[in-house]
């Protein structure tokens, strides 16, 4: 309520002209220089080399040197937020931005925190890679309130920035670090002495072993309004399956090899890029022809162990993959050999991976709901600090 009341006061009363960017008064335009770099300066360079979206490359030698805002020229159009990006010391433009800065009546950072509020839609001409021209960015009105307020905007709204940026880098180290010591219980827990456990092929601790289907694209009535749910490989990800992306119709499961699933299979992703990775599926599913299912044996090994030491031998599994794209099959996983303790030892192995996995888990989606959070508060700030009245509106 504090910080809402100072904002109130640091904007009553204030006068604010509207200006386009085209004043030279308040903004230089400063494209001049900006070029695609040459392949010889790509090697070990350090300076900075930005494109339309973000840095591409860091090269040797330098266009611009100062404090700067990069508006993109073209291919910005789709995105949500048009690319606004704020620059400081030496940097290579290259010709998809334009180069602006604010003059001493402008300071050149509350220019970068306004542009990001900027509609620049209208401002845009061409079709599918949209561009803005200098003609129509220089169109574009921006405000002019006093440089004393200016100042505190910028240091409210960079304030909010950094907390960002320092508790995104807390819990960052905090999930690397609950990684490390979960992999390495993980490896002690499931390392083993050869008197200590009976070694078994994963197709003796299982009572059936299978692949599904991927049922025709092209026939619109195993899909649309399907309510089953269809894994793909690229969703197996050494996690728990509770929903899909995709689901498909009866008539799916009636015509095609697609089949249902019971949950708490052990599944393993078998085709190219994704080959090894494994998952738990938490209800009953069906899956493409890519994804390998294991109904584990419960008198012989609990499931959650089973997956514990697929995802423990994932470097290894994807080692014995085949032909160019380096797939596994059925016959390899089948014969894959697994340590098979006594059903004791492996739910107590099981309890002690579960907490590891939760607490990592937890770190993982806190991670992107957190810096979601102080997202949100910089963007609510940032609106209410720059949102000022137009003559029009007055």
């Amino acid at each position: 309520m504090n910080e809402k009341m100072s904002i109130k006061e640091l904007l009553s009363g204030v006068e604010v002209e509207w200006k386009k960017l085209g004043d030279k008064e308040y903004v230089i335009i400063d494209n001049k220089g900006r070029k695609p770099v040459k392949a010889s300066l790509r090697i070990s360079g350090k300076t900075p080399y930005y494109g339309a979206n973000n840095i591409q490359d860091y090269v040797e030698g330098y266009t611009h040197n100062g404090e700067y805002v990069l508006i993109a020229e073209d291919g910005s159009a789709s995105l949500e937020n048009y690319s606004i990006q704020y620059v400081k010391g030496k940097f290579w433009a290259n010709n998809h931005v334009h180069v602006i800065c604010g003059t001493d009546k402008l300071y050149t950072r509350f220019l970068f925190h306004y542009l990001k509020i900027v509609n620049f839609i209208p401002f845009l001409t061409g079709g599918g890679r949209a561009k803005l021209t200098k003609t129509k960015m220089l169109e574009i009105p921006i405000p002019i309130p006093p440089l004393k307020v200016q100042s505190e905007i910028v240091r409210i709204l960079d304030n909010f920035t950094e907390l960002t940026a320092e508790l995104t880098a807390e819990l960052t180290a905090e999930l690397t670090a609950r990684k490390k010591q979960y992999s390495y219980y993980r490896d002690k827990l499931l390392s083993f002495n050869d008197d200590e456990v009976e070694w078994k092929r994963l197709g003796e601790v299982a009572t059936k072993l299978y692949s599904g289907a991927t049922p025709k694209v092209t026939n619109s009535e195993y899909y649309k309004n399907g309510t089953i749910p269809w894994l793909r490989t690229q969703e197996v990800k050494f996690n728990d399956i509770k929903t899909t992306d995709i689901k498909i119709t009866n008539l799916a499961i009636e015509k095609t090899g697609a089949k249902w699933i019971p949950e708490n299979c052990v599944i393993i992703a078998i085709s190219g890029a994704t080959a090894g990775r494994s998952a738990i599926n938490k209800i009953p599913l069906t899956t493409n022809q890519h994804c390998c299912c294991l109904e584990i044996d419960s008198n012989k090994a609990l499931y959650r162990y089973v997956f514990y030491w697929v995802y423990l031998n994932y470097n290894n599994l994807k080692k014995l993959g085949r032909g160019s794209r380096g797939d596994i099959n059925l016959s390899i996983i089948k014969n894959f050999k697994i340590p098979i303790p006594p059903i004791e030892k492996q739910k107590e192995i099981v309890s002690i991976l579960d907490k590891f996995d939760t607490l990592t888990n937890s770190i993982s989606e806190g991670l992107p709901k957190e810096i979601e959070l102080r997202s949100k508060q910089y963007e609510y700030y940032r609106d209410m600090l720059l949102s000022f009245p137009k003559e029009a509106d007055e």
